[in-house]
């Protein structure tokens, strides 16, 4: 999945979305707290054994012993990609296993970013839709799930699934999505 990850990560670029769901962020600074952090060239990511290591480092970020950054939480990642080829990357989504203060109030519990080729195809809500029983394996219920307020594709998204808006603040949609629902009638 090299080469399509690195081409939708040049769509985002292009687009002026170089930075998504913490997907984009391949350098990261040392914090205040020490933490050395890790970072990833473009170059390396170009190789096998370079982005091996990127992916590998993704799917270390759900363990809850993994070092991570100041205000970090544990997070799993996902990729999404396309039914027909599954080499083929479309976005991603983040699951963050628990809120911090900020994301209680704009991050949420999931994010997601779909390549600009790839969107107005449902893959945002088809990805947030089977997102939804990770986080109830997780513990996770209600699900917060943010958006812009100006992103109408979003906010359709988050209602397809069940999100109720609670209420709009400093320019940020906040949904809360119910998982026990109970069963079917």
């Amino acid at each position: 999945m090299r080469a399509s990850y690195l081409a939708a990560h040049d769509e985002f670029v292009a687009v002026g979305e170089g930075h998504r769901d913490g997907d984009g962020l391949w350098v990261e600074e040392p914090d205040e707290g020490g933490f050395a952090g890790v970072a990833f060239s473009r170059a390396e990511l170009e190789t096998p054994e370079g982005f091996a290591r990127f992916a590998g480092h993704r799917r270390d970020q759900a363990r809850e012993d993994t070092p991570r950054p100041t205000g970090h939480v544990p997070c799993t990642f996902f990729w999404v990609v396309d039914d027909a080829d599954p080499t083929t990357y479309l976005g991603s989504l983040s699951v963050r296993h628990r809120l911090t203060p900020f994301l209680l109030e704009y991050g949420g519990h999931i994010g997601y970013s779909v390549r600009p080729s790839a969107r107005r195809r449902h893959v945002a809500t088809d990805a947030l839709r089977l997102a939804l029983p990770e986080c109830a394996a997780l513990g996770i219920d209600p699900v917060l799930v943010t958006c812009d307020d100006d992103n109408v594709g979003s906010a359709r998204t988050i209602e397809a699934n069940g999100g109720v808006l609670e209420d709009v603040r400093d320019g940020k949609r906040r949904y809360w999505i119910a998982l026990d629902r109970g069963a079917p009638a």
